[in-house]
């Protein structure tokens, strides 16, 4: 995987595909390339108008990709992605050998074994709707993923209507939920502009 400094001034780190986890440098699609056909251009104006963004100016664009590649990797790094699989296989683990303990412990000590391992369960499955919540209830990050989410279908229908856009682009979801607009949300910096 590439770095996000290595990148040239049109590129930003997408997925590798559309289920793909890993990141690579991803070429912008021009805004004249996706004004072209009928349509999209009053799409995209209107688009920008309501989530305030210029979804033609392509500078513009390229920032919010790069803040939502940001907010990607930061809701990994906080644990809402590798949390699912990391507290689970443990707890799987810790499950399996108590199906074996039950024909060596004494029924106290069995019961003591499934206590902890039910307590276990709970205290992870808390642990992963905190970071979540924390991390899907942040609104100026629900404002990019907004932005990102429309100009996803921005960028569709215009491949939909004959223009040269890759399938799946720009290789983030849809992101169906916490994805809301806030219009009095702060603007989010990248880190390094800080």
């Amino acid at each position: 995987m590439a770095d996000e400094d290595d990148l040239k001034d049109d590129e930003f780190m997408g997925r590798a595909g559309p289920i793909e986890t890993d990141y690579v440098p991803r070429k912008l699609v021009p805004s004249r390339v996706l004004a072209a056909p009928p349509g999209v251009r009053q799409a995209a104006e209107e688009s920008g108008r309501a989530l305030q963004i210029d979804f033609l100016d392509d500078a513009a664009v390229l920032r919010m990709l790069h803040l939502r590649y940001w907010d990607e990797a930061t809701m990994y790094e906080s644990g809402c992605g590798s949390a699912f699989f990391a507290i689970p296989v443990p707890v799987a683990l810790f499950g399996y050998w108590g199906g074996y303990a039950q024909y060596w412990e004494p029924g106290v000590g069995l019961s003591a074994y499934y206590a902890v391992w039910a307590l276990s369960i709970v205290v992870g499955l808390l642990v992963i709707a905190r970071r979540a919540r924390r991390q899907w209830g942040d609104r100026p990050r629900q404002k990019i993923r907004a932005r990102a989410k429309e100009y996803r279908r921005l960028a569709q229908m215009a491949r939909q209507h004959g223009a040269d856009v890759p399938d799946f682009y720009p290789y983030y979801g849809p992101y169906p939920f916490a994805a809301k607009f806030y219009a009095d949300a702060e603007e989010l910096e990248l880190p390094q502009e800080k």
